[in-house]
């Protein structure tokens, strides 16, 4: 066969893969957005719900007692996902982002689990806006807390530069691997399988959408 056919025959094949391909991630991103949506927005009201039933005192006895009881109870229906540190992590949640309209569906939980550790309100914005501007992953969130970029970019001159390391340091991914995602793999009580049907995801987001609103 002549080599110039085979030749596009083979490149044929590989743009009709390429395209085929592209279809899954489409798919997988507009599922990874909407479960960290609801689980985000699910963490934020029981974050609320703690507050308000704790009040100031929210590590008193009380508070300790009530967010224990809870936890066993939500384990036993949902998982692992609700021990108490957890529960606590929702409740500072709410506490560093008191409006539900502060809360980027874009983000991940944990996206805004790195958030919650920068003290500063000014520098927590800035990373939150450049982490859904530029599509940061966590690891490149993480990177730019670490190395305190918002600090570096106010003192450099040379601004563009340092705004462009990131891709350097720690490449953005192709895509996001939503059972990859620990979790959301606890959000929706599925055991760490690479292997599950589309069905069975499927169905577990409608199920959680209908227990959480």
């Amino acid at each position: 066969m002549n080599k110039d056919l085979i030749t596009t025959r083979e490149t044929n094949e590989e743009q009709f893969y390429q395209t085929l391909r592209s279809y899954v991630i489409d798919a997988q991103k507009k599922i990874y957005v909407a479960v960290n949506a609801a689980m985000v927005t699910a963490y934020w009201k029981i974050g609320h719900d703690i507050h308000e039933a704790c009040g100031d005192n929210d590590r008193a006895q009380y508070g300790k007692q009530l967010i224990k009881k809870i936890s066993a109870k939500l384990t036993a229906e949902f998982g692992k996902g609700f021990t108490p540190s957890n529960l606590w992590n929702m409740h500072q949640f709410y506490r560093v982002f008191p409006e539900l309209s502060m809360i980027n569906p874009q983000l991940s939980w944990t996206h805004y689990r790195s958030l919650m550790r920068v003290p500063d309100k000014e520098a927590r914005d800035f990373y939150l806006e450049e982490a859904v501007k530029s599509e940061w992953s966590t690891r490149q969130l993480d990177r730019q807390i670490n190395t305190m970029f918002y600090q570096r970019l106010l003192s450099s001159r040379d601004k563009e530069s340092v705004a462009a390391e990131i891709e350097k340091s720690v490449p953005k991914p192709e895509y996001t691997k939503i059972l990859h995602d620990p979790y959301v793999l606890e959000f929706l009580e599925l055991e760490d399988n690479e292997h599950y049907y589309e069905g069975e995801l499927e169905q577990a987001l409608i199920d959680h959408f209908q227990k959480f609103f």
